[in-house]
């Protein structure tokens, strides 16, 4: 069965995209961590990050490159924090948070409940600096 993240580049789950080529996805986080918070996917359905080849898994770090420059000029931050948990979705995945602090990237503390009006604005401004 195809994991929640294939059906979201599949287009049968609505997302709000930032960014597509041949081998990879981006689309915002519907319970960000902060404002901005991306994931960034292989399209190729792999459980754990380490087990994609080492072109994949360095295709992948590329273009969270790109799109984490992105995401620092849409919504100014200190940096761009990284992570890769791994728990929630069985396909790998990469979070890119907007940070100011460590406990930005708290996965513990209350997460956002942003409105989609609101995540089409934030998935727009990311996208005009692509």
């Amino acid at each position: 069965m195809a994991s929640t993240f294939t059906k979201i580049i599949n287009g049968d789950i609505p997302c709000h995209k930032i960014a597509e080529d041949d081998r990879y996805f981006a689309f915002l986080d519907i319970n960000p961590v902060k404002e901005g918070h991306t994931l960034v996917i292989p399209k190729q359905e792999v459980d754990y990050i380490y087990d994609l080849d080492d072109e994949t898994l360095a295709g992948l770090n590329v273009f969270a490159k790109k799109v984490a420059e992105a995401v620092k000029s849409a919504c100014p931050c200190n940096r761009i924090g990284v992570t890769v948990i791994g728990l929630e979705v069985p396909h790998a995945h990469i979070h890119l948070i907007p940070i100011e602090k460590l406990n930005d990237m708290s996965f513990e503390k209350p997460k956002m409940n942003p409105t989609q009006v609101e995540l089409t604005k934030v998935a727009s401004r990311i996208r005009s600096f692509l």
